[in-house]
């Protein structure tokens, strides 16, 4: 499991509704995630975790999860269930292993693929993910058609953001991406693989890419539940597309009648992305604000909120800046609802960094714009210019004078690329060709 750092403030979330967009081990994860990650949801969310892990085979989070919470009192440890799970899984996996070796002995390719399969879904249930995920790349050298290279792919792909192990997870997507598919364009499988890109884009804090293929998803094929929700989608495409779109980039957004679907299915990002766009600033802040204890929450966002956040407020300030010459630092501490002396910190950062090309007058709270000599800036690229035509044409008549004397290696059929003309011509060189030699006489 992920290790959860503690949320900064209260959540108001509401783990029934939260998790039934998910399905299978996440939900498991997820609710593990925030019992660590929230004092006032631990005990819910420890209860409803032990609950969902018993309808599995996983023994081993069951034991994890039952330790944490038999210490807050939540729920008893039930050892004979583990025994009971434990011996049925042996069996299990002694049939399964005793199958895939008659299949081999028998030689028949597309048996020992669904061997291999059955024994990668028996350890993904169990949660032996690097188990399950040996089993599922085994199944590469039996794959016959274009269908079961495309479900290896998703195979390996689910296992793999199970395990946080993203590099995998772009191998396998470029691999899946490159394979035709079996009749024509499978939207379910285009939809699942830009979710799984997006994530993995995500997690390398590649902010722009994962906002691309969140918005490439399209919401009547989107089921990938076991991964991702409807919400999770709107919420990791609009603040990863704050964070790195430009204004067309985000006008694109607002007008996508595709992602318009999931941002209705989560209005506080929704309403965040408008007012960004029409530069009420102080608003998307304050959604933002207001969804930030919940996605500290989230097992996939948390560990990028403060750098999304960051990076919107920044952005912010940039765009509220750029179309004036000075600009009153105290109407801008308005408009951004913050306090004026942390606003001029955020902007001092912003001018060392570069981003913004200005400089503050601290007595007088006054942001100027640093100007630019238009006059001195074209004379400098004329004269650049000129100079840089004069290099040209003297290097253009070097090349005319050295070819008017034959001063060129003239390349040719041989293996030293020598022509014969310029072989005799050294050997003329040598021999000091047909002029006269000086002799001493007068």
């Amino acid at each position: 499991m992920a290790e959860p750092g503690p949320a900064t403030a209260a959540s108001t979330l509401d783990l029934e509704a939260y998790l039934a967009s998910y399905e299978g081990v996440t939900r498991i994860k997820r609710l593990a995630f925030i019992a660590g990650a929230s004092p006032a949801h631990k005990a819910d969310a420890l209860r409803m975790a032990v609950s969902e892990v018993k309808r599995t085979t996983n023994s081993s989070l069951f034991l994890e999860l039952s330790n944490l919470a038999s210490d807050s009192g939540a729920v008893p440890r039930d050892d004979a269930w583990v025994e009971q799970v434990d011996r049925k899984a042996q069996q299990r996996l002694d049939k399964l292993e005793a199958d895939l070796n008659h299949h081999k002995a028998c030689l028949v390719k597309e048996n020992i693929r669904m061997g291999h399969n059955e024994l990668g879904d028996f350890h993904y249930e169990r949660g032996e993910f690097n188990t399950a995920l040996r089993c599922y790349v085994r199944t590469r050298d039996y794959c016959t058609t274009s269908k079961h290279i495309i479900a290896m792919c998703l195979n390996v792909i689910r296992a793999s953001i199970q395990m946080s192990n993203f590099t995998h997870v772009a191998n396998y997507i470029a691999k899946a991406e490159s394979t035709p598919p079996p009749d024509s364009a499978d939207p379910l499988l285009q939809s699942q693989l830009r979710i799984a890109a997006g994530l993995a884009n995500l997690e390398g804090k590649k902010y722009k890419l994962a906002a691309r293929k969140f918005l490439e998803v399209t919401p009547e094929n989107c089921a990938y539940a076991e991964v991702a929700s409807m919400q999770d989608i709107a919420l990791y495409g609009g603040l990863c597309a704050l964070a790195s779109f430009d204004r067309s980039e985000l006008r694109q957004l607002i007008e996508s009648s595709s992602f318009r679907a999931f941002l209705e299915l989560f209005p506080l990002v929704r309403e965040a992305v408008n007012d960004f766009f029409h530069s009420r600033y102080a608003s998307c802040l304050a959604y933002l604000d207001k969804l930030k204890p919940d996605l500290l929450l989230d097992l996939h966002l948390h560990d990028h909120v403060e750098q999304l956040y960051t990076d919107v407020r920044s952005k912010a300030l940039i765009q509220y800046f750029s179309p004036f010459v000075t600009v009153n630092m105290r109407l801008m501490a308005t408009a951004f609802n913050v306090e004026i002396d942390a606003l001029e910190k955020e902007l001092a950062q912003l001018i060392m960094k570069g981003q913004i090309p200005a400089r503050i007058d601290s007595q007088a709270k006054v942001l100027h714009a640093r100007n630019i000599d238009q006059r001195t800036a074209t004379f400098s690229a004329a004269i650049k210019m000129g100079d840089d035509y004069i290099r040209d044409t003297k290097a253009l008549l070097l090349r005319i004078n050295m070819l008017r004397a034959d001063f060129i290696v003239k390349g040719s059929g041989d293996a030293t690329g020598l022509g014969p003309s310029s072989k005799s011509s050294r050997q003329e060189a040598r021999r000091g060709g047909d002029a006269p030699m000086y002799t001493g006489e007068m």
